[in-house]
């Protein structure tokens, strides 16, 4: 169990995450164990002479009663497991307390939760959770490729539908729960909202992070949906919405028709037609519901005409076309 101690230690770490907060944390569900007064995130800094780093786009958060609601966007977390990410490290809170350097981006967590039950993914969420104050340049990468793990049940979510609460800039976390005719809806809009429930929780004025950013921050909830609201796999849905909102303030067929090559430029008129949308319709009003049909349209189209879903507007290669245009012969 995470005693409220470890808690604390937790808000700490959203921070820096540096081993000096380790000690003396295996023992923890010792009630007699007595540890120290908890140094404050400043004196932490000035010990260790701690500077955010540009580069990383490093923001520092040492409000207290910010980095306590941002914890608490995440809910109840007595008995569970947390992994704090950040931009280089990610460290996992259990029982023990363990962290773990490199690139945030390839780190695999499938083994991190030794101690976890797994769950059946049409159940409630396992006991997991992941929290993190990103960094600005890695935010929307990494939730990319979350999106991605979570669609194919890997990672953090073999264990179930763990569930996410993240930091982002405030423009990003709008863009990930606009809905239809919403200036800011986008393709991060469709790929966050088809797999997951996501809710903007809370906004951190940036003011409160040293050094502080020029924007406002927005914490952002995901929980995985038992049934992903697009049925197709995750690479047919990715490339769909990409080309749809290749030119988000033209008609949604100025982007379609980048998925086909000249020779079969007629299959997005009838790919259109098939799936009832009219063609002078923007990209922002699409629903979701819209997009399946696109992208199950498009998906009998890519086992019809072999190398279709390989094929890219912008490749120069002369035989590309040739060969998908004869392929279905």
């Amino acid at each position: 169990m995470i005693t409220q101690k470890v808690l604390d230690l937790t808000l700490l770490l959203i921070v820096i995450g540096i081993p000096v907060v380790l000690i003396g944390l295996h023992n923890m569900s010792n009630p007699a164990l007595r540890l120290p007064p908890i140094p404050t995130i400043q004196e932490l800094i000035r010990v260790y002479k701690l500077g955010a780093r540009k580069r990383l786009s490093q923001n520092f958060l040492l409000n207290q009663a910010a980095i306590q609601k941002l914890v608490n966007c995440a809910g109840d977390l007595k008995g569970c497991s947390v992994c704090e990410t950040l931009s280089s490290a990610y460290t996992y809170i259990g029982k023990n307390m363990r962290i773990f350097h490199g690139d945030v981006l390839k780190f695999n967590m499938t083994d991190t939760f030794t101690n976890v039950e797994k769950r059946d993914w049409h159940d409630e969420p396992p006991d997991v959770h992941i929290i993190g104050n990103l960094p600005f340049n890695i935010s929307t990468p990494l939730i990319i490729l979350w999106l991605r793990q979570i669609s194919q049940r890997q990672g953090p979510w073999s264990y179930g539908r763990t569930r996410l609460t993240l930091t982002f800039q405030k423009e990003v976390g709008e863009r990930m729960v606009a809905d239809i005719m919403d200036k800011q809806r986008s393709r991060l809009s469709i790929m966050c909202q088809h797999l997951c429930d996501v809710k903007v929780k809370h906004i951190i004025p940036g003011k409160v992070f040293v050094p502080a950013p020029k924007v406002d921050v927005s914490v952002v909830t995901f929980t995985p949906l038992r049934m992903p609201r697009i049925t197709q796999p995750y690479h047919i849905v990715e490339k769909v919405v990409r080309h749809t909102f290749h030119y988000r303030q033209k008609y949604c067929k100025r982007g379609l028709e980048t998925l086909f090559p000249p020779d079969l430029s007629h299959l997005c008129g009838e790919m259109l037609d098939k799936a009832d949308i009219d063609p002078t319709t923007r990209p922002q009003q699409l629903s979701i519901d819209e997009f399946d049909r696109l992208c199950s349209i498009y998906s009998s189209y890519c086992e019809e005409y072999r190398g279709l879903f390989e094929y890219y507007y912008r490749d120069q290669h002369p035989n590309s076309v040739e060969l998908i245009a004869t392929a279905g012969d």
